[in-house]
């Protein structure tokens, strides 16, 4: 099966019924990827196989619906947290509820274990993050300075960081043996769903509604990337296990990020609607969601994955090559990494300096009584005693463990389609099952070949001149001849890419050694210098041209601001000196204005439409940023209801945003025409559509 399927990218591997009322949180065993807990409104806390639909065992002992759950490092552990803020720790090889911890005054909104040793931090609707010894009662410390919930934790995979993401905006750093807060990370501009520390380098990724991924620098405390293209809000972030790409999940669709420079490697559709949880497993990448009391899987194939090149989500766009991966992550990497201790972490400075806090008043409110009773009610109830035996019981053998790369998680037949595409993508046309673009090494068309049965092995073949080869075998009869065709398909423009291994207007072949059969076209030395000289002078006067405008724009910038100096651009008639000034202006979001947009946009269309691929990515790129930054502004300001009275300023903002929707409209046509593109350039309009969707339903 998996060998007549290889052409899918992604596929749906199960939809199965988890609980008998609706379904409140996933979690998938990171270390193998194929172990999930799911919790719902049942109060139940049940663990599957991911590629079975038949529940392992069902874990009960919460009086109220479980709000969050999450594997420990070794997935011989499972922590659920309730609406009452209670917290439950079941060990899953004795198949008994291990710990119970109470603290928490309302919904535990996530968990996290500690990669070593017997620590799991908490945090709820209370604002509250607390750090539990599992071996004792009670919390080892209480972190406070958030000021909403807290939706996200992650310990650094030293074990002595705790991240926390809150719908404040903001991602929080602190240290455990101080329990005093590092660092805040203040740039979201909305909630922030879910923190991620790199598995090697002092590095943070953070996912926020407000449709970013951001990268913090933990040496330096500064933000070193803002990772942009999802049009929902990211649900979830995780690292390669080499740590040389960043995984996205949002609504429907994957992206594989890079940094240093920001890049978007891929976007992959998947119709796995609002992703809550991704685990890596056999190179495949698995995503579970859930709906209503069903819980569906989704398996995307990275090996089919672009994880390198890419087009640079701001800057100057200048080559497509690949980001280079280190041979060696710990020698090579650009910033420190983690030192990982080779004992479990039982801090010393932890237990001396959390005496007076471990005795907390909630954490001792329950009597032993009261704790052996709650066992009593908390049970496991297995249900496949064979996969509970296979997977938990034998404790010497490593039973978790992925398996051999022969043996994947097979892709549905060919025509089985399961890639359903999103709310957000019903009204465009579909992607194509595959957005990786092949190598840009020719401008190209690819195009399809049909196998033909020939009878005889020496068919004469079209060389490259599109000449046939002479002489054909006389034991073959001649071939038939194609039927005459009327009307000719409109060749596709020839993109000149912004990296070339040879220069325009250059014959490379003219300086070759000539071939045998033509030695008479032999250049000699001084018509080869000639040659190399051609346009030379042309060139330089081209260039000194370019270099005075620039200088003119420049000093317009000095002297008034950025809109002139853009209006003096585009009074040149010379895209070349425009493509210079918004490759500036693109790095800077600040600085840009509606004024500006309607000046911009214009020449937009004309870049897209060039035959440079330098200008079509500036183009993009450009037109990403007004559609993020501008697009709800231009929407809001023409849907409002006209004000009473005269109001001059509102009447300028409103033509403005009348001119910027006119031009957006049009080059959403255009887009549109050219999402059916193949390669690199398809890809970057098939992003730029889905981001001017809101076009077609508005206005």
């Amino acid at each position: 099966m998996a060998a007549a399927s290889t052409t899918k990218i992604s596929w749906r591997l199960q939809e199965f019924e988890a609980h008998s009322s609706s379904v409140t949180c996933l979690a998938l065993g990171k270390s193998s990827g194929r172990l999930l807990a799911t919790g719902g409104e049942d109060c139940r806390v049940n663990i599957w196989a991911v590629s079975k639909a038949n529940c392992i065992m069902s874990l009960t002992g919460h009086r109220n619906p479980v709000e969050c759950v999450q594997f420990n490092t070794s997935e011989e552990q499972v922590v659920a947290g309730s609406q009452s803020g209670s917290i439950r720790v079941w060990d899953l090889e004795a198949a008994k509820i291990f710990r119970t911890l109470m603290g928490h005054k309302s919904n535990i909104t996530s968990l996290g274990f500690h990669p070593f040793g017997q620590f799991l931090a908490s945090s709820s609707m209370d604002t509250n993050i607390k750090l539990w010894d599992v071996r004792r009662k009670g919390y080892v410390f209480r972190y406070k300075g958030h000021t909403q919930a807290v939706r996200s934790l992650a310990f650094s995979p030293d074990g002595k960081w705790l991240a926390s993401a809150s719908d404040d905006c903001t991602v929080k750093l602190w240290d455990l043996t101080q329990g005093k807060t590092i660092t805040e990370f203040k740039s979201h501009t909305a909630a922030v769903n879910v923190v991620q520390f790199h598995p090697n380098e002092y590095l943070l990724a953070s996912g926020s509604s407000d449709r970013t991924v951001k990268l913090w620098d933990l040496e330096k405390f500064t933000m070193i990337g803002s990772l942009e293209g999802d049009t929902t809000p990211v649900r979830c972030v995780f690292f390669s296990s080499d740590g040389s790409c960043l995984y996205s999940g949002s609504t429907d669709s994957l992206r594989i990020f890079g940094w240093e420079p920001d890049r978007c490697f891929d976007v992959v559709p998947v119709g796995w609607g609002k992703v809550s949880d991704l685990a890596i497993c056999n190179q495949q990448l698995i995503g579970v969601s859930h709906q209503l009391s069903s819980v569906s899987s989704y398996v995307v194939d990275l090996k089919r994955v672009k994880k390198s090149g890419g087009s640079m989500i701001q800057g100057i766009i200048q080559d497509n090559q690949p980001l280079t991966e280190p041979k060696d992550p710990k020698g090579a990497a650009l910033r420190r990494n983690y030192e990982r201790p080779t004992t479990t972490c039982s801090s010393q400075r932890v237990k001396q300096s959390s005496e007076a806090d471990r005795r907390s008043p909630e954490g001792e409110r329950r009597s032993p009584s009261e704790d052996e009773a709650d066992e009593k009610v908390s049970s496991a109830e297995i249900h496949n005693a064979e996969d509970f035996k296979e997977i938990f019981q034998p404790k010497n053998a490593i039973s978790r463990t992925p398996p051999k790369i022969s043996e994947p998680f097979p892709a549905p037949p060919e025509d089985d389609t399961v890639l359903a595409i999103g709310r957000q993508l019903k009204d465009i046309s579909p992607f194509p099952e595959k957005l990786q673009a092949p190598p840009l090494a020719s401008s190209t068309p690819v195009q399809r070949v049909e196998p033909t049965v020939v009878s005889c092995a020496k068919r004469p073949t079209p060389s490259a001149s599109g000449q046939a080869s002479p002489n054909p075998p006389a034991s073959c009869p001649p071939p038939p001849q194609p039927p005459v065709i009327t009307a000719k398909p409109k060749p596709q423009p020839k993109i000149i890419l912004s990296s070339r291994n040879e220069p325009i207007g250059l014959n490379v072949a003219d300086f070759l050694p000539s071939s045998p059969n033509n030695r008479a076209g032999a250049m000699s030395d001084e018509d080869a210098l000639s040659q190399l000289k051609k346009g030379h002078d042309t060139m330089c006067v081209m260039l000194r041209s370019r270099h005075k405008n620039l200088e003119t724009v420049r000093a317009v910038w000095v002297r008034e601001d950025i809109k002139s100096a853009l209006d003096a651009a585009v009074s040149m008639n010379d895209l070349s000196i425009v493509v210079d000034i918004l490759n500036i202006i693109n790095l800077q979001p600040s600085l840009w204005k509606l004024d500006l947009c309607i000046t911009i946009l214009p020449q937009i269309d004309q870049l897209l439409q060039s035959k440079y691929e330098s200008y079509i990515q500036t183009g993009c790129t450009s037109l990403k940023l007004i559609m993020k930054h501008f697009w709800m502004l231009i929407s809001d300001t023409l849907k409002a209801a006209p004000s009473v009275g005269v109001d001059i300023t509102r009447e300028e903002r409103h033509l403005k945003c009348r001119a910027c929707c006119k031009q957006l409209k049009n080059l959403s046509n255009m887009v549109k025409n050219k999402a059916a593109q193949i390669g690199r350039h398809g890809s970057a309009f098939k992003e730029l559509q889905l981001l001017m969707a809101p076009l077609d339903d508005s206005l």
